[in-house]
């Protein structure tokens, strides 16, 4: 029998049950993934399972993370986006979530940029701590992602992005996320993305101020290379801030929306 064992082939003699195969294999284990689910159950091993044993509140190595993320994943999910390379354009109440959302998905290599700097204002709906205060933005998030998994590649890019140098600052990505503050600046990115990397798509977004209901927040197909994600309307104004639920649900859909291209999903 062939199973799975963090990440490596392993052929049994005969079958075990999981409790078994710590005991011999990981005898200071205490988290047990099996076929993606979390369980303390002494479950009988079947050919071709996948199993992680791991020590709670320890660091794996870098094949034992990668064998457990693939392992909570979708089957050949996970072999597909840690080959992939994601552009984020601004790194405040949409970027910096969608950073840390595609960082725990596991994306393989995240290209960051923003030119500003952690203040205050941004706590109440940027993924940013008091200890980033004053810091750059790409820096406090290149911080955090290495917290969340030390094996992703994070580039950094702290400068304004422009219609000039957002096609080489994004090379090589196959999916970039708009997530600028300004309507001019939005337009533009977009329009520089969309005519300097023909290959590549484009997430982005519209409309998520506010409080009204999360279930107005969508993603459509706007061209065949374009996605946008928020209500279309909502945009902040005296007496209708940026609040974190709305924005991280929008953050939420351009996450998802980048996993679905990467996994050649091109609906919403």
């Amino acid at each position: 029998m062939e199973i799975s064992l963090n990440g490596k082939k392993l052929l049994l003699s005969s079958p075990l049950s999981l409790r078994v195969l710590q005991e011999q294999y990981c005898p200071d284990a205490d988290v047990f993934i099996y076929n993606g689910f979390q369980t303390d159950e002494d479950l009988p091993l079947q050919d071709g399972d996948t199993v992680v044993l791991i020590r709670r509140g320890e660091l794996p190595s870098e094949e034992q993370l990668e064998s457990m993320m693939a392992a909570r994943h979708t089957p050949f999910v996970h072999e597909r986006v840690k080959k992939a390379k994601v552009g984020i354009a601004g790194l405040g109440g949409l970027g910096s979530n969608i950073a840390v959302m595609l960082a725990r998905t596991g994306i393989g290599e995240l290209v960051l940029a923003d030119f500003d700097l952690v203040e205050p204002s941004n706590l109440n709906r940027q993924h940013y701590f008091i200890s980033h205060l004053g810091q750059y933005k790409t820096q406090a998030l290149q911080e955090q992602i290495r917290q969340i998994n030390p094996f992703i590649q994070v580039k950094t890019h702290t400068v304004r992005l422009t219609a000039q140098n957002a096609a080489e600052i994004f090379s090589g990505c196959q999916v970039i996320c708009e997530a600028l503050d300004r309507p001019q600046s939005k337009a533009e990115l977009v329009a520089a993305v969309l005519e300097g990397l023909p290959q590549a798509k484009v997430v982005a977004a519209s409309g998520m101020a506010g409080y009204g209901s999360a279930n107005e927040i969508e993603t459509r197909r706007k061209l065949s290379r374009l996605y946008l994600c928020g209500d279309l309307v909502s945009e902040a104004q005296p007496g209708q801030g940026l609040m974190a639920p709305r924005v991280s649900v929008c953050a939420g859909h351009q996450a998802n929306m980048v996993l679905r291209l990467l996994l050649g999903m091109d609906e919403p």
